[in-house]
């Protein structure tokens, strides 16, 4: 394993973090929300100030005081942003709250969707995961990958179960004035794979049933992956100067009709077509950021 990997640079922080932890890891209807760890919060700040550089920033934070204003007068608020690392949540909390009143007041209303993998896969991975609010689900892909027609049949009725205990989190969630946050990939972008940058069907759902939207781009990534993807605790950490950059408030229903507008209005499957415009709207974000973060 590689000397900078998470496992081998912080090897000795995990028995306070296992002492720490509270989660349940086996994800049932009854404990799909689960709140975030303080005590655990505050070690996962250390990391990303450890390494994060001294130039890395939240911009655009007057978005994301027009964002705040209108959740908390009611409106329902989703926050659908980039994934490369699972530093990319920790990384977001931790800038917003370095920006002043704005980013940490909203920090503290936003509510992260998590995919089971997080809490059920290794407990060291899920005790990070229980630094920060989240709304656990059980992802599509997830499901798919399962090839026993047995295993299926049981799974698939669990995932409907975990599911719609999900979307009554969410909706109570956003009725107590918080956002969600999701990773409309559904998964962290690897290099090389560019399926795993394309949005799935389902974020239409979330964005259908939410009144105002903002995009978050990032640029740069400070815990990359090893030449073993599939184990989170050796992804290899990397000092990075980070950027985290927030859209405009969207108005969810016109953003769904712009999408029509940006693909065809023949387009056939107008659900993923919207998930597209909202990658492409990610991606022009990104390149736009990415020029000159190194210099």
């Amino acid at each position: 394993m590689d000397p900078n990997s998470l496992f081998n640079r912080y090897q000795h922080l995990f028995p306070e973090l296992k002492r720490l932890s509270r989660a349940e890891n086996r994800i049932t209807e009854e404990n799909v929300f689960q709140p975030a760890n303080t005590g655990i919060r505050a070690i996962m700040d250390k990391l990303c100030g450890e390494n994060m550089t001294k130039e890395s920033e939240f911009r655009n934070l007057d978005h994301a005081a027009d964002f705040l204003d209108k959740i908390k007068n009611g409106k329902r608020g989703i926050i659908l942003m980039e994934h490369y690392s699972n530093f990319d949540l920790p990384g977001i909390m931790y800038l917003l709250g370095k920006a002043g009143p704005v980013g940490e007041e909203l920090s503290k209303r936003i509510i992260a969707v998590a995919g089971m993998k997080l809490n059920e896969d290794d407990p060291l991975v899920s005790a990070f995961a229980e630094a920060y609010s989240r709304i656990i689900i059980y992802p599509s892909r997830s499901l798919a990958s399962i090839k026993d027609p047995e295993t299926y049949k049981r799974e698939e009725q669990r995932s409907r179960v975990i599911n719609l205990a999900s979307m009554r989190a969410l909706d109570r969630i956003r009725k107590e004035g918080n956002a969600v946050l999701v990773f409309p990939a559904g998964t962290r972008y690897r290099p090389g794979k560019p399926e795993t940058k394309r949005g799935v069907r389902e974020i239409n759902s979330y964005i259908r049933i939410s009144d105002v939207m903002m995009l978050v781009s990032i640029n740069g990534n400070c815990l990359r992956f090893s030449d073993t993807p599939e184990n989170m605790i050796s992804d290899v950490v990397c000092p990075d100067r980070i950027i985290m950059t927030a859209s405009p408030v969207y108005d969810c229903r016109a953003f769904r009709d712009e999408a029509v507008e940006w693909g065809g209005s023949d387009t056939e499957d107008k659900k993923q077509l919207v998930v597209d415009y909202v990658m492409h709207q990610l991606e022009k974000m990104h390149e736009e950021n990415e020029v000159g973060r190194l210099n």
